[in-house]
Order: C-alpha cells, then sequence, then structure tokens
C-alpha cells in the first residue's frame, strides 16, 4: 500500500452538496483492476475515478470510472470532476483551450469556458426508436400510464440509456418507480419546464449500478440533447435541471456548437486529502 492525493469533489454544482458527489484518486499506477473496484465498492459513490498517465497519443490524461460494482467505458460528471481535479493538481494540458481525456470509449474532448467545464459528447453507442415491449416496462417501472409517454429514444454512449420524455416537471417530480420492475434498464427521463429556473427537468434511474437513482447524470445529459436537439425538441441552448427529487440542485449547460453537442457544469472540491491504497 502507499499513499495517494484524494479529492472528492461535487459536480454540476457550484455550491457543495448541491450537485453529484466524486471520489478522484490521483496517480493510481500501479493499482490493479481488483484495488479499484474494492475502493469504489468502498466509497459507494456512484462513480469514483482514478488518475493515469495517458497511453494514447494526444490524450494529457487518462482516467478509469468505476460504479460500486463494475467499471464504465464513459460517465458524464466523472469526466468533468476528474478533470476539475486533475487541473487542480497541477496537470498542464497540451492545448490551452481544450483538455484531452482517454477513457474507455477513447479519446474525449473537454473545453475550459472560464472556471466551468464542458466536455463533447461522445457519438451514440445505441439510437432511434424504442421497441413497444420496453415502453411497457418503462411504463410499469415507472409506475404511470404507457400514454404519459411523450416521445422516447435509445441514448446509450457507454452505460446504456434509454430516455422517456414526459409532459410536465411535475409528472418528473412524483415518479416513485419500481425498481424490480425497471430490471436491466438504465432509465432517463425528461420533461419540459416552461418559465422555470432551467429549461428541462431531468432523472436518472440506475438500479444496474448499485445507486436506484443519479443525482445528476452528464452521460445521460449527452445522449438526450443529442436525442432532443436533432429532433427538434429542445433548442441548440438550453439548461437542465437534476436532482431537485433528491434535494440537490444541478444544472447542466447544454450547446450546439457545429457537429458537437457540448455538456457543461461546475465542479467544487469537497474534501481534499491523501488515501491509502
Amino acid at each position: 500500500m502507499s499513499t495517494r492525493r484524494f479529492t472528492q469533489l461535487d459536480v454540476f454544482t457550484a455550491t457543495p452538496l448541491k450537485g453529484n458527489p466524486l471520489a478522484a484518486v490521483h496517480d493510481a499506477d500501479g493499482l490493479s483492476d481488483a484495488q479499484m473496484a474494492a475502493f469504489a465498492r468502498w466509497t459507494n459513490l456512484s462513480e469514483t475515478t482514478f488518475l493515469l498517465p495517458p497511453t494514447e497519443q494526444g490524450a494529457d490524461y487518462r482516467v478509469r470510472i468505476f460504479t460500486p460494482d463494475r467499471e464504465l467505458p464513459f460517465a458524464g460528471h466523472p469526466t468533468l470532476g476528474s478533470c476539475h481535479a486533475w487541473l487542480a493538481a497541477g496537470g498542464v494540458a497540451r492545448d490551452a483551450e481544450e483538455v484531452v481525456q482517454q477513457c474507455g470509449v477513447g479519446l474525449v474532448r473537454i473545453r475550459r469556458d472560464g472556471s466551468r467545464l464542458a466536455f463533447a459528447a461522445p457519438p451514440l453507442r445505441r439510437h432511434g426508436a424504442v421497441d413497444e415491449a420496453t415502453l411497457a416496462q418503462i411504463a410499469r417501472s415507472l409506475r404511470i400510464p404507457r400514454d404519459a409517454i411523450r416521445a422516447s429514444n435509445w441514448v446509450d454512449n457507454g452505460p446504456g440509456w434509454v430516455a422517456v420524455m414526459l409532459g410536465s416537471r411535475d409528472e418528473v417530480l412524483a415518479l416513485k418507480p419500481d425498481f424490480a420492475a425497471m430490471g436491466a434498464l438504465e432509465v432517463g427521463v425528461v420533461a419540459p419546464w416552461p418559465g422555470g429556473e432551467a429549461d428541462f427537468e431531468v432523472r436518472a434511474f440506475v438500479p444496474t449500478l448499485g445507486v436506484p437513482e443519479d443525482p445528476v447524470t452528464g452521460s445521460l445529459n449527452a445522449g438526450l440533447a443529442q436525442w432532443l436537439i436533432g429532433a427538434g425538441l429542445a433548442p441548440s441552448r438550453y439548461v437542465a435541471s437534476q436532482g431537485t427529487a433528491m434535494g440537490r440542485a444541478g444544472r447542466v449547460f447544454v450547446e450546439q456548437r457545429g457537429d458537437d453537442v457540448w455538456i457543461g457544469g461546475d465542479s467544487v472540491a469537497v474534501v481534499t486529502g491523501q488515501v491509502l491504497l
């Protein structure tokens, strides 16, 4: 065992305790897969990341992302939080405008916008129409009538997301899912919030990751943005609210620039220190 730098952050918020927590272990060279998985189970956060030197040309650093029960090829709030932690620890990117992260889906570009970071949404691994049997299962698991689902799409960029749109923010916030009925599905729910503090309200249900509801979810919002903007259901620039039902106040800043959709948010370090691993 050796002592390594450790940062615990709150992501998609500038106010501590109002976003989505992330544990980041710096200088993780030499840790085995089993050690990383064990530490992620111990933190019991939705994700724990391990920062490593890059192995691909063009990357500034490499990150491995673990939930309490498996490794993910990509996730959004770990991307922004890990980049924030890497920069705060003295990381210097090759490009003054962008940082390039290496992870399981390849290279992910992260743009600096003042104190806020934004990642370029990776290509969707699965997209398009959701079959009727899956929609019926989603409706049962959300305990809503099938006709309450106004639109739907696969928005899988790694974790496996399938998304549905409801008619109102109140409907989204009233959901009390049946996670057993959800089975292996990872369900994102979105609804417009006309005249609100944000343009949309989002919830993310991920019982397969050992965390039934995720407070604020970058990967889901990335997939949602690609779907909603592409389908004309959202403007090219908007703000999503997430975490309200859990007492959080996450904000996700979405902007399409050319062919890229950028998913941005603030991050703040809450705990810094050392960990023995």
